[in-house]
C-alpha cells in the first residue's frame, strides 16, 4: 500500500533507475518496506524510481488524534527506537547494518560469529559519529574503578560528594551515548594496562596529532568480478596494497564496510571518513565499478594520512592478513577491544601548555561556522558539477552534433548542382561537419578526465563535513559540565578537587578536537590544491584537443 512521505535531505540521482528529490518535498512510497535502504517511489514532479530510505520521513496520521507523526523509518525498520536516530544528510547508507552489503551474502565464509547489537538499549544507541554509547562498566580484570566514598562521612562532606554534577536528560544526545559525559565526569574506570598510546603535540596554529612514526600509502588496484557457490553469489574484489608491505590483499566491500564501523565504533571525537556510497541496482555495471574505485582510493589516502588512524590495529590487520584463519581471529580481536569510544580518550597525551577554556570555545565556535559555511559551499560546487557533467553528456554532444549535422546538410546541398559545385569547397564543409560532431562527443567524454574526480573529492569532504556538528557537540557538552561544576564548587556544593578533575578531563576533549581540527585543515588545502589544479590542467589539455580540431578543419579552406 503506499504512503505519503516527507524528504528530510536532498538527494541527486546519479542514474536512470533513481529519481532526485528535495528537502521538505513531499513523496510518494508505493511500497512501505524498503529493498536494500532503498525505497520506490515517486517525488511532487511525477518522476517515478528509486531513493534512499532514510533520506525520508513516513508520514503517519495517528488514528486517537489528529496529530500527524513524521516518523523515521530506515530500511528494514528496526523499531520505534530507530527514530531517535535520524542518519545524517551525507551518510545514510554507510550507517545502514551489514546486512544492507551489497555483497549481500553469508557471512559464514568470512567468520562464524557475529556481533549483535540490541539497538533497543539505550546503552548501546549510536552515538556520536555513528559510533555505539560506550558503558561504564567492564569485566576486565585490568579496570580499576574509583573506591565509593565510606558511608560514616560527616554531613557536611555527605552533602558535598553527593551533590554530583547533573547527568544531561537527553540520553539519547551524542554527548551521552558516546561515552564523552561519562569520562568528563570521571564515570570511565582506568585501566591497569593500556597498549595503545597516542600523542597530542602544540603546534604553531595550536593543538596538533602526532605524526606517525612509520608512514605509508595504500593503493587500490584491479576490482575483479568473483563468483562463489558455483555463480550464485558474486562480488568485487579489490587488490589492495600497502606501500610498507608491498604484499598485496584482496578485500570486498564489506570488508571495507567492517573495518569502517570499527572506526566508528572506536574513534569518537576524530572525523571518520565515509566509504563509498551503495547502489541498490546496476552495482557490477563498468562506470559503477570504476567510481567506487575512485573514492575507495580517495577514502583509503585519507586513511593512510590520518596520524591516528593510519596506526589503528584493526586497520594494520584489513591492510596486512591474508590467511582466512588469522583474518577471523584478528576480526575478533578489534570486536572486543576495549579501547574504544570513552576509553579511547584514556589513550590521549595532552601536552602540558596551558589553554584557556573560553579561548578554546571560540576556537570551537569559529570552527563550527567555518565548516557549515564551507559544507554548504561544497553541497553547491557539487550540484553546479552535476548538473555541467549531466550537460556534458546530453545538451552539449547533442547542440555540437547538431551543428554538425547543419553543416553537413549545406555539404550535400552544394552537390546537387554538379556545373557550379566545388568538390574541395565541399569536402571541406563536410569536414567541418565531422569535426563539431566529434567535438560534441569530446563533451561528453570529458567528466570523466576532471569533473568525476572533482565530484568525489567533494563527496569525501561532504562525508567529513557532516561528522563534525557532532564531534563538536561533545565539546560544548564538555564545557557545560565544566562551567557548571565550578558553579558547584562556589556554592560549597561539591569539592574544588572534583571540579578541577572535571576541568582537566575537558581539557583531553579539547585538545582532541583541536587537533582533529587542525589535521582537516592541514589536509583541506592540500586536497583542494590538488583537485583544482587537476580539473584545471584538464580543462587546459581539452580545450587545446578542441582548438587542435578546429585548426586542422580551418587549414582544409586554404587550398580554396
Amino acid at each position: 500500500m503506499s504512503v505519503k512521505a516527507k524528504a528530510i535531505y536532498t538527494f541527486l540521482s546519479e542514474n536512470k533507475e533513481e529519481i532526485s528529490i528535495q528537502e521538505n518535498e513531499v513523496l510518494v512510497i508505493f511500497d512501505e518496506n524498503s529493498v536494500d535502504g532503498w525505497y520506490q517511489g515517486e517525488n511532487s514532479r511525477g518522476e517515478r524510481g528509486l531513493f534512499p530510505a532514510s533520506y525520508v520521513q513516513i508520514i503517519r496520521t495517528r488514528s486517537n488524534s489528529n496529530v500527524t507523526d513524521c516518523s523515521i523509518s530506515p530500511a528494514g525498520s528496526l523499531g520505534n527506537d530507530s527514530s531517535f536516530f535520524p542518519s545524517t544528510p551525507n551518510t545514510p547508507l554507510h550507517l545502514q547494518p551489514s546486512y544492507y552489503d551489497d555483497d549481500d551474502d553469508d557471512w559464514d565464509d568470512w567468520d562464524d560469529r557475529s556481533t549483535v547489537v540490541d539497538d533497543s538499549d539505550p546503552a548501546r544507541s549510536p552515538g556520536a559519529n555513528g559510533h555505539a554509547n560506550q558503558s561504564p562498566l567492564s569485566n576486565n580484570p585490568n579496570v580499576h574503578y574509583r573506591a565509593k566514598t565510606p558511608s560514616g562521612q560527616d554531613s557536611i562532606s555527605s552533602s558535598r560528594k553527593g551533590s554530583m554534577v547533573g547527568r544531561n536528560l537527553n540520553r539519547f544526545s551524542s554527548f551521552v551515548r558516546s561515552g564523552v559525559e561519562a569520562f568528563v565526569l570521571g564515570d570511565v574506570p582506568m585501566m591497569a594496562k593500556i597498549a595503545e598510546s597516542y600523542t597530542i603535540e602544540m603546534g604553531p596554529q595550536g593543538p596538533w596529532w602526532k605524526d606517525n612514526p612509520q608512514p605509508f600509502s595504500c593503493s587500490i588496484e584491479d576490482p575483479t568480478k568473483q563468483t562463489k557457490f558455483k555463480g550464485i553469489k558474486t562480488y568485487i574484489s579489490y587488490r589492495v596494497t600497502p606501500s610498507h608491505t608491498g604484499r598485496p590483499v584482496y578485500r570486498r566491500y564489506k570488508h571495507f564496510d567492517w573495518l569502517y564501523n570499527r572506526l566508528l565504533h572506536k574513534f569518537t571525537v576524530i572525523s571518520v571518513p565515509h566509504l563509498p556510497e551503495k547502489q541498490a541496482t546496476g552495482r557490477f555495471e563498468e562506470d559503477f565499478i570504476e567510481k567506487r574505485k575512485r573514492r575507495l582510493i580517495l577514502w583509503m589516502n585519507h586513511m593512510t594520512s590520518h596520524p591516528v588512524l593510519s596506526q589503528y590495529e584493526g586497520f594494520e590487520h584489513f591492510l596486512m592478513c591474508a590467511d582466512d584463519k588469522q583474518w577471523k581471529l584478528g576480526k575478533r580481536r578489534a570486536e572486543k577491544d576495549e579501547m574504544v569510544g570513552a576509553h579511547f580518550m584514556l589513550t590521549l597525551q595532552i601536552p602540558n601548555e596551558h589553554q584557556d577554556l573560553q579561548d578554546v570555545e571560540e576556537r570551537v565556535d569559529n570552527f563550527k561556522a567555518f565548516t557549515k559555511k564551507m559544507d554548504d559551499s561544497v553541497m553547491q560546487l557539487t550540484h553546479v558539477a552535476s548538473e555541467l557533467v549531466r550537460k556534458h553528456l546530453g545538451g552539449f554532444r547533442k547542440e555540437f552534433q547538431r551543428l554538425g549535422n547543419a553543416f553537413q546538410s549545406i555539404s550535400q546541398a552544394f552537390m546537387l548542382d554538379p556545373p557550379h559545385r566545388s568538390d574541395t569547397l565541399n569536402n571541406a564543409i563536410s569536414h567541418t561537419g565531422r569535426t563539431y560532431e566529434n567535438i560534441g562527443e569530446m563533451f561528453a567524454d570529458q567528466p570523466k578526465y576532471d569533473l568525476f574526480h572533482m565530484l568525489d573529492k567533494l563527496s569525501l569532504y561532504q562525508g567529513l563535513l557532516s561528522n563534525f556538528p557532532d564531534i563538536i557537540h561533545l565539546q560544548k557538552g564538555a564545557f557545560a559540565k565544566v562551567k557548571e561544576s565550578q558553579r558547584m564548587s562556589d556554592e560549597g556544593k561539591m569539592d574544588q578537587d572534583e571540579a578541577d578533575g572535571i576541568r582537566k578531563r575537558c581539557r583531553t576533549v579539547g585538545f582532541a578536537l583541536q587537533a582533529e581540527m587542525s589535521h582537516f585543515h592541514q589536509r583541506r588545502e592540500v586536497d583542494f590544491k590538488d583537485m583544482m589544479q587537476a580539473y584545471l590542467r584538464e580543462q587546459i589539455a581539452f580545450y587545446q584537443r578542441v582548438v587542435q580540431q578546429l585548426e586542422r578543419t580551418l587549414r582544409m579552406y586554404d587550398c580554396l
